[in-house]
């Protein structure tokens, strides 16, 4: 883990970079007409309401109508009450041309969702005494970093993990630089030509974490911009950010002298027997994987994130429902698989000031968590992937929503909105009438 020592200005993979043409974000989600939209008489029909939800074959039957009357290709579903999965199926396809059931054991990227994942080997971290939330990052990283615009102000590990440190994300090169296509990869498809000559995606290998981060962060990088900086002291202002959470793992890889997939693997899988679940991309079993759409018409290329550590990790229903209980019973103070139970109770503590984060978004954070009308949850979106997980704050239920359904581009955003929300509101009709 020495490269972030090193300026990798005349690697060749940093040339490459280099020719990458740079787009907002905002482009990404403002391209829609690009792409040809499903439409088919099953969209007209009304989706169903859910109401007197008892049983699980009611649940099911319901959910099974969301698949026939929206545009989610497919999603599996998992509810657990206290120490049990008591509902847990899945519905639609993994691959619509070859009638590819999506089941529990497909493999889906989770997108953001992974940063729970950060928050967990974060709390690991903590208690192996690699560092403590109040730990200034510049007392733990090999180079300095400061906000060019506060350079007055102290970074810390609390301030990452609850996106409040003033680094925020450069739409320019945020999606032409952090996204990547795999090689062999069709490129010559109506959304890939979109990918690459209008957002500039790269059909590349993957550029290490370290090399990834000193780009942004050292001034002398390529990636360098003072836009990845808000003009505010750490801790004052809430503003989302990816970069901010790579640089989180690479904490944690640096300290403890191994790759933050294989930490995650060694303190976070293992322990809890999530043996399809990985950070590291070429683990990941693309046969067994899930399609990525677009729309039920046309598929993204199989792509991955130099900064995989904030919307990297792939898994499966059945691992992530090893994961849900696990965190339903460390909120109820009942685990200790992953870590002692203070650092489960630390992981879902109020970390901000009341009024920090935004009210339309949440009340507070815990590690990467966010708490919100009594539930921590978190959701997750990439290109053609949508993924929410969500647990009462006592433990006592939670559900987990992972589904190839795209929820980034115009358009797309509303439709999975309105799939989660469905799917949500009939979960939630189910526990409270076996409550």
């Amino acid at each position: 883990m020495n490269l972030f020592n090193q300026k990798i200005k005349n690697s060749s993979k940093h040339k490459e970079r280099k020719k990458l043409h740079l787009f907002k974000l905002a482009f990404l989600l403002c391209i829609t007409a690009f792409v040809a939209s499903c439409s088919s008489d099953d969209n007209n029909i009304e989706p169903p309401r859910p109401e007197g939800i008892t049983t699980t074959k009611q649940l099911a039957t319901y959910l099974e109508n969301i698949v026939n009357t929206t545009e989610v290709p497919g999603f599996s579903v998992n509810v657990s009450v206290e120490n049990e999965v008591v509902f847990q199926e899945s519905f639609g396809y993994a691959n619509i041309a070859n009638q590819t059931p999506y089941t529990n054991q497909t493999i889906n990227n989770m997108a953001s969702v992974s940063k729970t994942f950060v928050g967990a080997a974060t709390a690991k971290a903590i208690e192996q005494g690699y560092f403590t939330l109040e730990t200034e990052i510049n007392d733990l990283l090999p180079i300095a970093i400061s906000n060019p615009k506060m350079p007055n102000g102290s970074i810390k590990i609390k301030h990452l993990v609850t996106h409040t440190s003033g680094i925020v994300d450069v739409p320019e090169t945020y999606i032409a630089t952090n996204y990547y296509i795999l090689p062999g990869e069709d490129i010559t498809t109506n959304i890939g030509s979109i990918l690459v000559n209008e957002l500039g995606m790269q059909q590349m290998e993957q550029v290490e974490l370290d090399a990834y981060l000193v780009e942004i962060f050292d001034e002398d990088g390529d990636l360098y911009n003072l836009d990845n900086y808000l003009e505010v002291l750490p801790g004052e202002t809430w503003a989302y950010s990816n970069d901010a959470t790579s640089l989180m793992g690479y904490i944690i890889a640096y300290v403890s002298g191994e790759s933050f997939d294989a930490y995650v693997e060694n303190y976070i899988l293992n322990p809890l027997q999530m043996q399809n679940s990985t950070f590291n991309l070429e683990s990941v079993d693309f046969q067994n994987a899930a399609t990525q759409y677009y729309d039920t018409n046309e598929a993204f290329p199989i792509y991955g994130n130099h900064g995989y550590v904030e919307g990297g990790f792939y898994s499966t229903s059945d691992d992530m429902s090893h994961y849900l209980l696990d965190m339903m019973k460390g909120a109820r103070g009942e685990s200790s698989v992953l870590f002692s139970s203070e650092y489960y109770e630390l992981l879902f503590t109020e970390q901000l000031a009341d009024g920090v984060v935004p009210n339309a978004f949440a009340e507070n954070h815990g590690l990467f968590w966010y708490m919100k009308d009594g539930n921590l949850m978190h959701g997750g979106n990439s290109l053609g992937v949508s993924t929410h997980i969500q647990l009462k704050q006592d433990g006592s239920s939670g559900f987990f929503i992972i589904s190839n359904m795209d929820g980034t581009f115009t358009g797309n955003e509303v439709k999975w909105e309105e799939v989660k929300s469905l799917i949500t509101e009939g979960i939630e009709e189910y526990i409270s009438n076996n409550s």
